[in-house]
């Protein structure tokens, strides 16, 4: 609903091109959906691949890790060696190697063996969501262009509340391996909509450069708002991507409980992520942030004493999901906010750094699972919490003192039309 939404509200048709862009930047949306729900499916299924393998929940953990970890380093440097590609080719072969990857994860004998095959399914959603964001931008015109980008990132609140649930079912009910099929199902759907809807010509505008994607890195504000997006989502992860540990006493291991919980995580992030960019609009990006990290840190807090019944989890998934999720567009609006002529640079860095959280999360929650308990994994995050919420302040405080230099970033357009942002103030 809220991606339709937005797109029909971003994208009014008044002209061919504009007509095809809104169902292009929905099939890319669609994508974003496709390679996301890997990555949140997996938390559902890590106790039935610790049965299959013999394995700890923190040791099966550890795929979520590795891949988070390979999306977030590979995607820039996969970016620059593709950056003079037609935009429509890297994102079929992105599709593609995500689709092969969990081909070979579904048949993968041994645990290691697994993890390899999602390495690989990784190097194609790494690759996947930076070029998707960025030819986003180049269907539409100058003024919407933050907005379409917006549009295909919400893709990812999609697969919390769609694709993670529905996975966690199916894994529930025909094991984990049937999960991975429906990813593979998904991938191929997603091939079908960018060759039924993303236009053969479009010449996307994108730094060639490693250097000039990580320029971002060497503005003081953006280094502080990128911060607060690690750290942040680090805290959100950790109590996620153990999610089937930490309310274990609620669900009593039931697959269908587990996926409930999932399923109001997902619907509720969806709504919250609306709602932060709405107020946001209204507040500035930072007073939403800050307090939705105000708000993370007593969830988290709370989360232990709501474990015990799944009446009380499930009331605890909504206290947590509105914070987790309403972080998400007001700091994307505070990244694009320092350069909109840059917001594909901004965005897809952002993703890269959402990704590294993930992986942080799954390290972190397995050393924590390891020292602490489960159940005092959710304080622990606390803690993180609160420095991401000094981030978010300093980043404020940052970006109210003016910036030296601008990243350098002319834009085309679909129709080969060069334009200078300078000209566009």
């Amino acid at each position: 609903m809220e991606l339709i939404g937005t797109v029909l509200e971003v994208m009014v048709a008044d002209d061919g091109r504009t007509r095809h862009a809104r169902w292009s930047v929905l099939a890319l949306g669609l994508g974003v959906f496709a390679v996301g729900t890997d990555e949140f499916v997996l938390a559902g299924v890590l106790p039935l691949l610790g049965d299959t393998f013999d394995i700890s929940i923190a040791a099966a953990g550890q795929v979520v890790t590795a891949f988070a970890l390979v999306c977030a380093l590979l995607a820039p440097v996969l970016g620059t060696l593709t950056a003079r590609w037609p935009r429509r080719r890297i994102l079929l072969l992105a599709l593609g190697v995500y689709l092969a990857g969990n081909a070979a994860t579904a048949v993968a004998p041994t645990f290691p063996a697994l993890v390899a095959a999602q390495m690989v399914a990784a190097v194609g959603a790494g690759l996947f969501v930076p070029a998707a964001s960025v030819t986003a931008a180049a269907l539409v015109p100058a003024e919407r262009r933050g907005r379409a980008i917006a549009v295909v990132m919400t893709g990812f609140t999609a697969a919390t509340a769609l694709g993670a649930p529905i996975g966690t079912v199916l894994g529930g009910t025909l094991g984990w391996r049937a999960t991975v099929w429906f990813l593979a199902g998904l991938a191929v759907l997603g091939i079908g909509t960018v060759l039924a809807l993303v236009p053969r010509q479009i010449t996307a505008p994108a730094p060639e450069g490693l250097g000039e994607r990580l320029r971002p890195l060497r503005d003081p504000r953006a280094l502080a708002l990128m911060g607060t997006t690690l750290v942040g989502f680090t805290a959100v992860y950790i109590p996620y991507t153990y999610i089937s540990a930490v309310f274990e006493p609620a669900t009593g291991g039931d697959p269908d409980r587990l996926a409930l919980l999932l399923f109001v995580f997902g619907l509720v992030g969806t709504l919250a992520n609306y709602a932060g960019g709405a107020l946001a609009d209204r507040l500035g990006g930072r007073t939403v942030a800050s307090g939705a990290i105000a708000l993370l840190f007593l969830a988290l807090l709370v989360m232990p004493l709501t474990t015990g019944s799944f009446a009380a989890a499930t009331v605890m998934v909504v206290a947590y999901g509105i914070p987790a999720w309403a972080l998400t567009t007001p700091q994307q609006h505070r990244l694009i906010a320092l350069d909109p002529a840059a917001a594909s640079v901004y965005v897809s860095l952002n993703a890269a750094i959402l990704y590294l959280a993930i992986s942080l999360s799954g390290m972190a929650g397995a050393v924590g699972i390891g020292w602490l308990g489960a159940d005092r994994l959710a304080p622990a995050a606390a803690v993180i919490a609160l420095l991401a919420l000094g981030l978010s302040e300093l980043a404020h405080r940052l970006t109210r003192r003016p910036r030296a230099a601008k990243i350098p970033m002319p834009e085309t357009l679909a129709g080969g039309t060069t334009v200078d942002h300078a000209m566009d103030k």
